[in-house]
């Protein structure tokens, strides 16, 4: 079976190298044009990118998909069986998803119908949700509206946004390879989603990143799990922005004021939330390493008394 592969980040590279191991022939791989990083905004080929160098496989970044694209001019000479998807980053056109045979599978990181769009990893973490998952499912017009082939799901317990991208890269890759058999012979399930469960899952913003101790610290924890390690839940500690990078749940009365900063200790800060208390125990300040509460006041002070927030 003829493959052509698109993704972009460190999420799409583990199904890649998974097909490729299992001798399934990729002729072309598709990815986001490299791009600015870091502080130093050097341009740094994309993740999917520097995998299927090594492989040896052509690579095209294209600007844009249209009808008349460039690749799809050269994907009609190609004339591959299936497309597979993971994470490429943008929408494609229906003269795109209709060129293969065996059409266009996409390895979306949640549990469809839950958490369709761009960062359904961090929202299935704000949400307490127990558990997440990946989904292997035919693409359509629609952001992660297609009939699902199948799917595999894990915990969510205390792991932070960039562990689970790390996990799901994993699982993606095991349930690709185990339905590729059946998407070839043409006996893999067709299950439409209940469009009535749906809940979109918008691109992270520094909205979502700054903490409101008027939440429930439970909240604020689940928050800064989410924002790990891009792009930081953060707060002010006298007008200088803090990045919370851990914390615990604590019991706590309800009439503290939030964002006050009950007590400082190698435990951590421990901070008033709207409901219980918000020990945080690591943090990264301006142009610093991110430390442990424990090491960051051995040589810094921080009052209790005052506020975050």
């Amino acid at each position: 079976m003829k493959i052509v592969y698109m993704g972009t980040p460190d999420f799409a590279v583990p199904p890649l190298k998974r097909m490729k191991e299992a001798g399934y022939e990729i002729p072309l791989v598709v990815t986001q044009p490299d791009k600015p990083k870091n502080r130093g905004k050097q341009v740094l080929p994309t993740p999917v990118k520097v995998q299927a160098e090594v492989y040896g496989i052509p690579v095209l970044q294209p600007e844009s998909i249209s009808d008349s694209s460039e690749l799809i001019q050269i994907l009609r000479e190609i004339n591959p069986d299936l497309i597979v998807v993971a994470a490429y980053g943008k929408l494609l056109p229906q003269s795109l998803l209709s060129l293969p045979r065996l059409g266009c599978i996409n390895i979306h990181a949640s549990l469809l119908p839950r958490f369709r769009g761009a960062a359904p990893i961090q929202h299935a973490i704000l949400s307490g949700d127990t558990d997440t998952g990946v989904t292997l499912m035919h693409m359509s017009s629609g952001m992660d509206e297609g009939d699902m082939i199948a799917s595999k799901a894990t915990p969510i317990d205390k792991k932070t946004a960039g562990q689970l991208f790390d996990e799901l890269a994993y699982l993606g890759a095991d349930l690709l390879i185990e339905q590729l058999p059946r998407i070839e012979a043409g006996t893999a399930d067709r299950t439409a989603q209940n469009h009535a469960l749906a809940i979109y899952a918008p691109k992270i913003t520094k909205e979502h990143s700054r903490v409101d101790f008027n939440q429930k610290a439970a909240e604020i924890e689940r928050q800064i799990r989410a924002m790990n390690p891009r792009p930081g839940a953060y707060t002010l500690k006298e007008g200088t922005v803090m990045k919370l990078l851990s914390a615990d749940v604590l019991e706590g009365p309800a009439n503290d004021s939030p964002g006050l900063i009950k007590d400082v200790s190698k435990r951590g800060i421990l901070v008033a939330a709207g409901r219980g208390d918000l020990l945080i125990t690591r943090i990264q300040m301006p142009g610093k390493q991110a430390v442990d509460v424990s090491e960051y006041i051995k040589g810094n002070k921080i009052e209790t008394g005052t506020f975050l927030g």
